[in-house]
């Protein structure tokens, strides 16, 4: 594997357990862990923390499709030189209901 590619997974990893505690952090049908932390400092306000917390996780969200899209680009899957072709030109033609050997005895 090359350092890219290894690098962009490092960074998917981290990147999805920052999503994992900014969803968690926001505010459901009842309160979230956002209330917690919006109690004691009052400078943002309910509603401008709840924004915060929805830019965040739709950047993550981007930034971890996008980077999933790269990463698959950058593996060597080119140079791995399999040819599958060879394989289907010279597979004989099996019959898919091969017949099977009539023995007529006559009995006369």
């Amino acid at each position: 594997m090359n350092a890219l590619f290894t690098t962009l997974v490092v960074l998917i990893i981290i990147a999805s357990i920052l999503l994992i505690a900014v969803v968690l952090l926001q505010n459901g049908k009842g309160d979230g862990l956002a209330s917690n932390f919006v109690a004691g400092n009052q400078t943002f306000g309910v509603r401008q923390t709840a924004d915060i917390l929805e830019k965040i996780s739709w950047g993550l969200v981007i930034f971890i499709l996008a980077a999933s899209i790269i990463a698959s680009f950058t593996t060597n899957i080119r140079n791995a030189e399999i040819d599958i072709t060879d394989d289907v030109e010279n597979v004989e033609e099996v019959p898919a209901f091969p017949t099977a050997p009539i023995n007529v005895e006559e009995n006369n």
